[in-house]
């Protein structure tokens, strides 16, 4: 199937700019994101962490960058991952993107994140969060949405996560996730969510009182 996100016989997302050069538009993209991001730092958006909640944090951020800023995928999508030799990640159908973040986000608020252990906060959170990429709601900019979620959510339920961590490892934290949703329909069970649980760990940080 044609991808109607890209720019005719070229691999670049349509974009507000109108520019067709994929580096240069990468360029100007994390330019104009990163500003949302940290506009979202200091007024972070108010929701109940819900799928609109979800969605609302991916329009601001790329408000400047998509017309489809907060609108869920039309198409399914395959990324070939360097941690999977090459496969992919089997995310949601797309008939299946608002089922399955909603299910995976009424388990998250479902849970008594204060009465258990830091361990259990990062195990539980690490799996919550793997689910909810797994599920890749939009065509592009998942990682970057489900991570200022993700902290945000922290921040409600007073197990901040250190942002700076996540900046500097995006990479990791993205192959992270890979890793965590290793799960196929014909080859089984190949996750490895420790590096994840491991790093989540590492970047809780206690509230201060």
């Amino acid at each position: 199937m044609k991808d109607p996100y890209l720019y005719p016989n070229n691999e670049t997302l349509k974009n507000l700019f109108g520019v067709v050069d994929d580096l240069k538009f990468s360029d100007i993209e994390a330019d104009y994101t990163s500003l949302r991001i940290k506009e979202l730092l200091d007024n972070p958006l108010t929701g109940d962490f819900d799928f609109l909640h979800l969605c609302n944090i991916h329009r601001y951020i790329f408000q400047d960058v998509f017309e489809w800023a907060g609108k869920i995928r039309i198409i399914n999508i395959e990324k070939s991952e360097e941690a999977l030799s090459g496969l992919s990640v089997e995310y949601s159908d797309v008939f299946d993107i608002v089922k399955h973040s909603e299910s995976v986000l009424l388990r998250m608020n479902s849970i008594d994140w204060n009465s258990i252990s830091i361990n259990d906060k990062a195990k539980h959170f690490a799996e919550n969060m793997t689910e909810i990429w797994k599920v890749h709601p939009f065509r592009e900019g998942n990682t970057r949405t489900i991570i200022t979620f993700c902290c945000d959510f922290a921040d409600k339920h007073g197990f901040s996560l250190n942002r700076e961590l996540f900046k500097d490892n995006s990479v990791y934290v993205r192959r992270a996730l890979v890793a965590s949703s290793a799960y196929f329909k014909d080859l089984g069970d190949k996750r490895k969510p420790e590096f994840l649980i491991n790093f989540i760990s590492n970047a809780i940080t206690k509230p201060a009182f």
